[in-house]
């Protein structure tokens, strides 16, 4: 929290922020609010608490304060907490990347399959994040991450996840982006292919999301609310295809695979996600023909098919809204037109 905006694991949430509250105890005498916190945030120091209240990462009773103010028993405070922190190297790496907006405040960009956003274990090179360091370098020499911290990242999406992510290129652009994913006022649509024919045209996903109690490297669906995080997804049915729906989905919050996670809560696994079970047929026959027909699109598509086609945000700088939309990429518009085609057969056959 409060901390620089550092990196997180491949495994974290796409959003870097969660909500930490705390009501100040009767009993407390007064203190400055950033001593307080900096003694409740292991690590933190005093004047990285202090930045992160100049950029109004923390209220109280639902008011920006400054460092000095003296809290008081009663007060009830709310912070933007990073999420597992993960203290890697960042080495610029001369990356092409597929920049679709750039201006001085930030830069959108559209990420293509099987790249990692950012460096961690496992992934310490080749990620997107190199890429944009290397980039904003080029620009600007004397840029380095305590002018920047962690060169402007502010969410993200998973390694084959395709689609429109959104960079700081200035520390307040960055406190100004962050706090709008911390509030979900981002617009977020993704296009995803799922098994089965979803019923109904539209509909809410509402589901807790923790890791799952057997398989550690997976996410599950807690829908009595008592385990993980509140998590919304919002969907709606795009196009039909029988065997497989192609649907659009809207994000209240952004937890682990969420998307992922909460479609394959209500039966509908994304379509050639193999680690949630969606790499083998799970409508339709066994059978040769048919068979081969979805190993083709496997191959077509070897990832799960989700791609971040809109990102809407408020300028840090102009305060203007600012909307961007990515086209499905080939290997998605590809597998959805072959699957259109069958259909076409089956109905003249």
């Amino acid at each position: 929290m409060l901390d620089d905006l550092d990196l997180i694991n491949e495994e974290a949430a796409e959003e870097l922020y969660e909500r930490k509250s705390f009501k100040v105890d009767k009993g407390q005498e007064p203190m400055r609010i950033d001593k307080w916190v900096q003694g409740r945030i292991e690590g933190a120091t005093r004047s990285k608490v202090q930045k992160g209240i100049d950029a109004g990462f923390l209220t109280v009773n639902g008011q920006v304060v400054k460092s000095n103010y003296k809290i008081k028993p009663g007060d009830e405070i709310l912070m933007m907490s990073l999420i597992n922190p993960e203290h890697t190297e960042l080495r610029p790496e001369n990356i092409p990347l597929n920049i679709v907006y750039e201006d001085d405040a930030v830069m959108v960009l559209n990420k293509p399959p099987n790249m990692v956003v950012h460096p961690g274990v496992g992934n310490f090179t080749g990620t997107l994040l190199n890429g944009v360091a290397y980039h904003f370098l080029q620009q600007n020499p004397n840029l380095d991450e305590e002018s920047l911290p962690r060169f402007g990242l502010v969410h993200r999406i998973d390694k084959n996840t395709t689609g429109l992510i959104v960079l700081a290129k200035t520390g307040d652009a960055a406190a100004h982006l962050a706090k709008q994913f911390f509030n979900h006022t981002v617009n977020r649509k993704y296009v995803a292919l799922v098994w089965g024919d979803v019923q109904e045209d539209s509909g809410t996903i509402e589901a807790h999301i923790a890791r799952h109690r057997q398989h550690r490297k997976m996410f599950d669906a807690y829908p009595e609310g008592e385990t993980g995080k509140h998590a919304i997804t919002h969907y709606k049915v795009l196009e039909r295809f029988n065997y497989v729906t192609l649907v659009e989905c809207i994000l209240e919050t952004g937890r682990t695979h969420q998307i992922r996670v909460h479609m394959k809560h209500i039966g509908h696994t994304l379509f050639n996600d193999w680690e949630y079970g969606g790499d083998r047929i799970l409508k339709g026959t066994i059978y040769t023909k048919y068979k081969q027909f979805v190993d083709n699109c496997f191959e077509m598509c070897p990832r799960c098919a989700l791609h971040a086609q809109t990102l809407g945000f408020i300028h840090p700088v102009t305060k203007q809204p600012m909307h961007f939309e990515s086209p499905l990429p080939e290997d998605m518009q590809s597998v959805i037109e072959k699957w259109r085609k069958y259909m076409q057969r089956k109905t003249e056959e």
